[in-house]
């Protein structure tokens, strides 16, 4: 009961963000919260249970709002090349017993999908692939880890991405994307997203080689 009192709390207070200009804080556990959603659908798609005691208190108003477009365009990234973020950790060549090496290639592939700029669709593309790593890491006993990638998550949009999200008012800007976009245009702009990541991913596989 009282782990649930605390998520209810903590989930009010990043609702009442949105009706103001968020801090870098708010932003972080906002990024968090939609983190773990995004993670929690991707499992329940693969057939894997996770436990988040965070996630006592369900999304509403306008962070549910978020999360629904966050899931629908990381639907339509992952509907363009399906096969790019499943089996992530096997594409990065990356062993799943050691926190610090997939965290350590969770921030590698994120600093380079932001390398020449911020958008939404690399953002999406960014949550896709902290799942993509999630699901593997359940499929080899390594739930604690999925905990971990949400935490690096928070901390990458605290050093990188927080002033940019700001600047937009915080995540409800990202509502815009489907409101606004006419569909071939998104589609774009998450085509690009894709193929940034997907030549990263070429690269950082020979980086990630365990010596011999």
């Amino acid at each position: 009961m009282e782990v649930l009192r605390r998520s209810s709390v903590f989930a009010a207070e990043i609702m009442d963000a949105f009706d103001r200009s968020p801090t870098d804080k708010e932003l972080v556990a906002q990024a968090k919260a939609l983190g773990r959603e995004f993670v929690h659908a991707r499992l329940l798609r693969a057939g894997l249970a996770w436990s988040a005691p965070e996630r006592a208190a369900p999304p509403g108003g306008r962070l549910a709002e978020v999360c629904a477009v966050l899931l629908r365009l990381g639907d339509e990234l992952e509907h363009i090349r399906p096969s790019v973020y499943r089996h992530v950790a096997r594409q990065l060549n990356l062993s799943l017993q050691s926190e610090t090496v997939v965290t350590d290639a969770f921030l590698a592939v994120a600093t380079h999908i932001f390398s020449a700029g911020i958008t939404w669709g690399k953002v999406v593309s960014l949550y896709a692939v902290a799942a993509g790593l999630a699901v593997d890491c359940v499929r080899q006993a390594q739930p604690a880890m999925v905990h971990a990638l949400v935490d690096c998550l928070g901390e990458f949009v605290r050093k990188s991405l927080a002033p940019w999200l700001r600047r937009r008012g915080g995540w409800t800007d990202i509502l815009q994307c489907v409101v606004s976009a006419e569909p071939s245009l998104r589609a774009h702009w998450l085509v690009a997203a894709l193929c940034g990541f997907g030549r990263f991913l070429k690269a950082i596989f020979f980086t990630l080689l365990p010596e011999r």
